[in-house]
């Protein structure tokens, strides 16, 4: 028996590892390429969604699949999505054979005007958009984000609602992107743009976010659909009429804009987002303007009309003072007897509150003052200017207004008013009545700069009703032109220190511009508290 010498044994193990090395090399090499072959079959699986079919279905129906949605609201090129290969884990109802990457739903972020901008678009070709475990996850990981970084997060929605074969836990996914959206409510700004079904629990996620934008004809919100509706009440109503485009944006306020299509919608956001800063830790953006800050407005000296009564239309003013005439409108179709939305003045974002003597005289009843209240504070929550044009005799009168809680809804908009330590100027063009006054920004609820404008008239009431009351009914045209002299111009205000200057209405956009360069460093706290009791 011959005894292998150290030296030969060593050779021997050298090239046997050699021979294991190339074995185990190729074997590596393959799985990497099984690997790589599985992660584009995903992939590809991924991009298709529903499949080929159901894509189009959908644009049958004049819409767009979920990632050609975020095509188009995004820069180019600049969409990093999250969880791709996320697949459900039910298992009941045969849910198990039915797998396609990333679910129902795309995540991720992007650059909106070169602004990052983090985005979810469900996709109504997979299980018809409805929300699993993982769909919530999926957006649940992107709102976490969106807040650690501050930036805005843009749902592009289109979801049947729960999916049923995952029972409670689908319920639970809703539950989670609710507290997000209410943790995450003041903190970066929330838009829900709904273009196709939601239905039940899909339908709060927008209602807690800060605007709900609509597709006309092909995006509903309701709590319950038409068959059900029937089965328990007995009516018979459309999806349009229950909870269409029109409906909410005329008769209910549930959505603040509508648009004609998918592309509209998504070219549309694009321009809104551009009045927005990313978070609360951010100024009201600022861009370049052409328009001279000191530009002279001749128009507004003869926009309001010489008889008191005579309407006119306060668009008219706000066109005229902002920049390039650009002024992007909130709520257009819905309480407009006050105008609400976004402009700039000298480049910067401002909130624009105005009342409309065009409708309804101008006064303040339920609908506007909700409609105020909330555009007021999204203003005050991301730190953009606001900007209060007054014409208001009152609030409306009627049994229907007492009835339906005009005081309490009312309270909303003074409360919001009171509550917010932006910059607020504040322009009374002509009638500023009874509480109503108290109401639109004056100087009694920290308003920082006031004017009135030749034609305002500071009163308690007109001087019809006043002369009324203070003669008893036996008063002459003589007392109502004293009642005038003494009460329907802007002095008695203006005296009192009420009001700071009374302008000339050409000069208008001049004098905003400076007081908002002037009250850019303003600085305004409330005393600590939990959180404030607004009458809901």
């Amino acid at each position: 028996m011959s005894i292998m010498m150290p030296g030969r044994l060593g050779a021997l193990l050298t090239s046997s590892c050699k021979i294991s090395s190339r074995n185990c090399s190729s074997l590596g090499a393959l799985q990497t390429l099984k690997v790589r072959q599985k992660i584009e079959e995903k992939r590809a699986a991924a991009l298709l969604g529903g499949g080929q079919g159901r894509i189009d279905a959908q644009h049958k129906k004049g819409k767009l699949t979920a990632r050609e949605r975020i095509s188009v609201l995004l820069d180019p090129g600049t969409f990093v999505e999250y969880d791709m290969f996320m697949e459900h884990t039910c298992t009941d109802f045969g849910m198990e054979k039915e797998k396609i990457p990333g679910d129902s739903v795309v995540t991720g972020h992007g650059l909106v005007n070169g602004r990052r901008t983090y985005v979810f678009s469900q996709d109504f070709t997979v299980f018809g958009g409805s929300l699993s475990m993982a769909h919530a996850k999926k957006i649940c990981k992107i709102m976490d984000q969106a807040v650690l970084v501050g930036a805005p997060l843009i749902g592009l929605n289109d979801s049947g609602g729960a999916r049923i074969q995952e029972g409670v836990e689908s319920l639970a996914g809703y539950a989670d992107i609710f507290q997000r959206n209410v943790s995450a409510s003041g903190v970066i700004p929330q838009i829900s743009l709904v273009m196709g079904p939601c239905a039940g629990g899909a339908v709060y996620s927008p209602a807690l976010t800060d605007w709900t934008f609509m597709v006309k004809d092909t995006s509903y919100l309701f709590i319950t659909g038409p068959d059900v509706v029937k089965t328990v009440t007995g009516e018979e109503v459309t999806q349009e009429e229950l909870g269409g485009a029109k409906t909410h944006t005329t008769v209910s306020g549930v959505a603040h804009r509508s648009f004609e299509n998918d592309i509209d919608a998504l070219l549309q956001l694009r321009t809104f987002m551009g009045f927005l800063p990313q978070s609360n830790r951010d100024p009201a953006p600022v861009r370049s303007s052409d328009d001279p800050w000191d530009r002279y407005v001749p128009g507004l000296n003869t926009v309001v009309p010489l008889e008191s009564t005579t309407a006119y239309d306060m668009m008219d003013v706000i066109l005229g003072v902002v920049d390039e005439r650009d002024f992007y409108e909130m709520m257009p179709l819905y309480a407009k007897n006050i105008i609400t939305g976004f402009a700039r003045m000298a480049g910067r974002t401002v909130g624009v509150v105005a009342n409309n003597p065009k409708h309804a005289a101008g006064c303040l009843d339920i609908n506007a003052s909700v409609k105020g209240a909330r555009f007021i504070r999204f203003c005050d929550a991301f730190n953009i200017p606001i900007l209060t044009f007054e014409d208001v005799p009152g609030f409306l009168p009627g049994t229907a207004q007492e009835y339906g809680g005009i005081i309490r809804h009312g309270a909303k908009l003074l409360y919001a008013y009171a509550e917010a330590t932006v910059p607020k100027i504040t322009v009374i063009t002509r009638k500023a009545y009874g509480g109503a006054y108290d109401v639109m920004s004056s100087k009694h609820l920290r308003g920082d700069t006031n004017y009135a404008w030749p034609t305002a008239e500071v009163a308690v009431m007109g001087s019809k009703g006043a002369v009324s009351i203070i003669f008893r009914g036996k008063g002459s045209e003589k007392n109502e032109q004293e009642y005038i002299d003494k009460f329907g111009n802007p002095f008695p205000a203006a005296v009192r220190g009420y009001v700071d200057d009374i302008i000339e209405p050409a000069t208008t956009r001049k004098r905003i511009c400076e007081d908002l360069e002037l009250l850019s460093t303003k600085q305004a706290e409330h005393p600590w508290k939990k959180h404030s009791n607004m009458p809901l």
